[in-house]
């Protein structure tokens, strides 16, 4: 199998796709291209590229630029950087119940920070989104004694959780978790799902967690919140806009985490995508179903 690799000849999928037994052309000879950009800069492609595998979970850009047709095979990278995205979650989320945040701001300051730290242990934690990194983040949050609450758009069972819901049954979900992480993709269903209405129906001790896309929180609202007690914090990965504009008031609020998305790091992002395409070379030459084959018309 002939494979073009753009816009850029990264060595992690030059010897993927090598070690799979298939050869790196130029894109004018190729059958499937791995692309690695953006939406910026996508060639024009010939009929005889018949898979295109893209680099990242979340292709809301693609399918706004128009880039997707019906005339190949597309696959995005849905649950292939998973295990570090629920490592990240995870890390987050425990900074904020043990107010690692606040003591790194605030020293010693014993008084405060003592009564509001909180345990993972005994509470309930929503994944909203739970696909690869809810599966994934469901066996970290077992582990430490948490009870999960899995949502994802079929209701299809997540190993370990201890509850399954499917994605419209998610008003359900905010009274009765303690702690809400967000993988979900950003869909027309899923833009500013938290807004004021959802974050009144939550607790004061909980936190949210976003590992998935900016615009699934209302940030005007989040900011809201945070400030008058409605809920204790947030720890973002991903904001609306990106990077966060330095006068944002988020930046303001000691109860706010942010991270620059590096839960699934770019400088790595090609050695973690790597033996999935050259799994899914395996079963494109074996006429098998590819992994994350992106739904037509869902956004992702």
């Amino acid at each position: 199998m002939k494979i073009a690799i753009e816009p850029v000849q990264d060595t992690c999928l030059v010897e993927a796709v090598t070690a799979a037994g298939s050869t790196v052309v130029p894109l004018d000879e190729a059958d499937a291209l791995v692309w690695i950009g953006g939406p910026d800069g996508f060639p024009k492609l010939a009929d005889t590229v018949r898979w295109v595998a893209l680099a990242t979970a979340g292709i809301e850009k693609f399918v706004a630029e128009g880039v997707l047709d019906d005339r190949r095979l597309w696959t995005n990278a849905s649950g292939f950087y998973a295990v570090g995205v629920a490592e990240h979650a995870l890390a987050l989320l425990l900074a904020g119940l043990r107010q690692i945040n606040t003591a790194v701001l605030d020293h010693w300051a014993k008084d405060r920070i003592d009564p509001a730290v909180r345990s993972l242990r005994g509470s309930t934690v929503a994944i909203i989104g739970a696909g690869g990194i809810g599966r994934e983040l469901t066996r970290l949050l077992k582990a430490c004694g948490a009870t999960v609450i899995a949502v994802n758009r079929r209701g299809r069972a997540v190993p370990g959780a201890d509850r399954t819901l499917t994605a419209d049954r998610t008003d359900e979900v905010w009274a009765l978790a303690d702690h809400v992480v967000l993988a979900a993709p950003a869909t027309a269903e899923t833009y500013h799902l938290i807004n004021d209405e959802t974050l009144a129906r939550l607790h004061s001790h909980t936190w949210i967690v976003n590992v998935a896309r900016g615009p699934l929180i209302d940030q005007a609202a989040l900011h809201r919140a945070l400030s008058s007690g409605v809920i204790a914090g947030a720890a973002l990965d991903v904001t609306d806009p990106e990077p966060l504009p330095a006068d944002d008031p988020l930046w303001t609020l000691s109860n706010v985490i942010i991270t620059p998305h590096v839960a699934n790091p770019a400088s790595g992002l090609t050695r973690e995508m790597a033996p999935f395409v050259a799994e899914n070379i395996r079963r494109f030459e074996a006429g098998q179903e590819l992994m994350a084959v992106v739904t037509p018309g869902a956004g992702y």
